[in-house]
């Protein structure tokens, strides 16, 4: 047993028929592994059982989350990953199958008798108790998205606020170059968007997944409008409604715990829809895009926030990554931003713009990533060890996932066009873009009809 990471890492080597990218630390002390490479740590027998039972990332997701892996003190959790995910992506190992030949071949054996002497063949662990259990009645039904929607959303508020900061913005911030905190870059992307949208005072907005009210509150305080945000998450909206009061809104700003599904009042003058178009699934997209435009009114916007996979996105098409959505977003679904704009336009938009803002999301992670570090005992007590394990894995996970552009994030203006096929819009995007000025906000009482809304600058 004194050499036991030894002979895990050769049995591995030889069966993988190519070295492991990363050193080993097993539960008696020995390390092997390639000098200078990411140091990972195996404290017990039950993180090889993991790995041995489910031999890929919801494997390591599992043994990382239990705290039955971990990394040495001073290894980065970004290197590792970068070189976990390169390693992944090997042709030799992409294209690598594992079946009974390679187990009962002189390898397989060697394999078998390395994690025989480390006591490593045993029954299925249990999965942590953070992943989600076998999922409830049809694919994204209002009963299961509300489920699923709680599983992610309903961690705690008090959780939310240490990872994203007093702006309580849960999507990425737009890093302009006077943006110097993550902060001032979340309210640049608050503004980005409503000066898309075209806001003025006495405009009436739809926010679609509100979170915690940030948006509407930025656009009620700053451009004057009347606005519905609505969620179903019950967390998110018990503390937008607190933050409406906090500020005085609340005769301008109204917060309902309703589904997308579920709304019936408009018509409003502009839409947005900021990181909630990613639960929607393929399936129910046409009811999502068909029912934004029947609630818009003629010449109004829509501003759809949202997520996107390559084209060529290994694995079952549309969902996330296995770890994603048995941890952090069930159910959840991304798409080419090809084909969200086909839905789109079928249902009858007018793209006008998209804007790729991938970059912006990879520093929006590590801010958080880094905020979560900071608070990470509070965070602990809040939600338990395994929880912030969770957070900590895949934030780290989809910022590099961002840098290395294998998922982006784009904001697609679109609009419902006029019976006379006019868009609304002013005809050059330095115009559509500009601010209305902050004496026109302050002077026009909120309701205030102003006709052409195009004429305010």
């Amino acid at each position: 047993m004194a050499k036991l990471a030894g002979q895990l890492v050769e049995a591995l080597d030889g069966l993988l028929g190519i070295p492991v990218p990363v050193r080993v630390q097993a539960w008696d002390g020995s390390v092997a592994g390639p000098p200078g490479a990411p140091t990972v740590v195996l404290r017990n027998r039950r993180a090889l059982r993991r790995l041995i039972w489910q031999p890929d990332e919801l494997g390591l997701a599992r043994a990382y989350v239990s705290g039955d892996l971990d990394l040495a003190p001073g290894t980065d959790l970004y290197e590792t990953l970068s070189v976990v995910a390169r390693f992944a992506e090997l042709p030799e190992i992409r294209t690598r199958a594992l079946g009974p030949r390679d187990v009962l071949g002189a390898k397989g054996r060697r394999a078998v008798a390395a994690a025989l002497r480390a006591g490593a063949i045993g029954p299925e662990p249990t999965p942590p108790p953070e992943e989600v259990r076998r999922a409830q009645g049809r694919l994204h039904s209002r009963s299961r998205d509300r489920a699923a929607i709680s599983h992610h959303y309903d961690v705690g508020n008090d959780f939310y606020g240490l990872v994203l900061g007093s702006s309580m913005v849960y999507s990425c911030a737009y890093w302009t170059p006077e943006a110097k905190s993550l902060e001032a870059a979340q309210e640049a992307k608050l503004d980005l968007i409503c000066r898309k949208l075209g806001l003025r005072p006495g405009m009436r907005l739809l926010d679609v997944g509100c979170g915690w009210g940030s948006l509407v509150l930025h656009a009620a305080k700053h451009y004057g409008v009347t606005a519905v945000g609505v969620s179903i998450s019950e967390e998110q909206v018990a503390l937008a409604r607190a933050r409406v009061e906090e500020a005085g809104l609340a005769d301008r700003v109204e917060i309902r715990l309703q589904d997308y599904r579920e709304i019936t009042d408009g018509p409003f003058d502009a839409i947005s829809s900021v990181g909630m178009a990613e639960h929607v699934g393929e399936e129910q997209y046409r009811v999502y895009a068909d029912g934004l435009y029947r609630l818009l009114a003629p010449g109004g916007r829509l501003l759809n926030h949202q997520i996107a996979r390559r084209p060529d996105y290994p694995g079952e098409a549309h969902r996330t990554s296995p770890f994603i959505d048995r941890y952090v977003f069930p159910d959840g679904e991304l798409s080419p931003v090809g084909s969200t704009v086909a839905r789109l336009e079928e249902a009858g938009f007018e793209v006008r713009d998209v804007e790729a803002l991938r970059e912006h999301y990879g520093l929006t992670l590590r801010e958080w990533v880094a905020n979560l570090e900071a608070h990470w005992t509070e965070a602990v007590r809040l939600v338990g060890l395994g929880r912030a394990r969770v957070w900590r894995l895949y934030m780290a996970a989809c910022a590099l996932a961002f840098e290395q552009n294998r998922i982006g994030v784009n904001q697609i203006l679109a609009v419902r066009g006029t019976e006379e096929g006019g868009s609304g819009l002013p005809p050059t995007r330095e115009e559509w873009l500009v601010r209305p000025a902050a004496e026109v906000i302050a002077a026009t009482p909120a309701g205030t009809d102003l006709g052409d809304r195009r004429s305010v600058r």
